[in-house]
């Protein structure tokens, strides 16, 4: 539970700044400070050849997504990405250093997905966009110039929930086209029952138990909806026949357990699981470069693993 020197300094940096609780705001508000900071928070991104601002097809009406094309020549695999942000914050310009730095670490084309949240769009809305945007990089896999049956699905946080449920729906559609669902910290289970609740609950930096109690109010439709593995993936009915997993967690984290549970749930039903815990670390750190060590390393060991599974 000791935190790590530079996440301390982080955390000095944010109560300076009194950085305000985001259970306090509107969502609203909550967007204008979660962009702010990520502006804020800069970086230096890894070079790729480009990046395009496309809109595809959904259920509700387009979904905004940015394709980043890495140096690599050729024909290559492609990283569909969904931003963190509880179903509620975040978009493409909130998590585009990240995004470029897994496209050339990986050397696959990335499509970042600006899919809808709540409360405006409740669930299932993010998770219905988010396998409209895998099935836009399938079926569109000629134009893209990308190889249809090499696809891994990433995501932090709400977005590793979104990974991890298309992945439950690739496999029931009968597709074996991902070849790894990295999963960064992400949400299993909105019931918000893992022991790291308790332990971490608060003064482990901006997502406390409070603040994935707001998130939770946004973007589910009511407490039932925390029982539909659309929205908590570790209560599918079955874990076996899926894509490899590679599960990321923070110990300091709300969120720990979750990452903890699902890789426990996969592994017991026969699926493949590399688990990776960051000891000192807090949620969202894995957003903290170049200042944080750990996220550097951490980004690199994603990028890394999705070169592999992609290779």
């Amino acid at each position: 539970m000791a935190l790590h020197p530079q996440i301390q300094q982080a955390l000095k940096a944010m109560a300076e700044a009194q950085v305000p609780a985001i259970e306090t705001m509107e969502p609203g508000k909550a967007r204008e400070f979660f962009d702010a900071m990520a502006k804020a928070r800069g970086g230096t991104p890894a070079e790729i050849a480009e990046a395009q601002d496309r809109t595809v097809p959904g259920p509700g009406g387009g979904i905004p997504v940015r394709v980043y094309r890495p140096k690599d020549a050729g024909t290559r695999p492609t990283v569909l990405y969904f931003h963190g942000g509880g179903h509620v914050l975040g978009n493409l310009e909130t998590h585009d250093v990240i995004a470029r730095n897994l496209c050339a670490g990986s050397g696959a084309v990335l499509v970042s997905v600006d899919y809808r949240m709540g409360p405006e769009h409740r669930f299932p809305a993010a998770a219905d966009d988010a396998w409209a945007a895998y099935r836009w990089v399938v079926e569109t896999a000629a134009e893209l110039d990308i190889d249809p049956t090499r696809i891994a699905v990433c995501g932090d946080s709400a977005g590793g929930n979104l990974a991890a449920v298309v992945a439950l729906r690739a496999r029931d559609a009968g597709d074996t086209a991902i070849k790894l669902q990295a999963l960064i910290y992400p949400v299993t289970d909105y019931s918000l029952s893992g022991a790291s609740y308790g332990t971490y609950a608060t003064g482990y930096g901006i997502l406390t138990r409070a603040a994935m109690e707001w998130f939770q109010r946004h973007y589910l439709g009511s407490a039932a909806d925390a029982e539909d593995w659309r929205a908590s993936p570790l209560k599918a009915e079955r874990h076996d026949g899926l894509a490899p997993a590679l599960i990321v967690t923070a110990e300091c984290d709300v969120l720990h357990d979750d990452g903890v549970r699902y890789a426990e749930a996969l592994r017991a039903a026969g699926t493949a699981v590399e688990y990776r815990e960051y000891p000192g670390m807090i949620h969202a750190f894995f957003g903290m470069t170049p200042a944080v060590d750990d996220a550097v390393a951490a980004q690199r060991y994603v990028a890394d693993a999705l070169r592999r599974a992609l290779a």
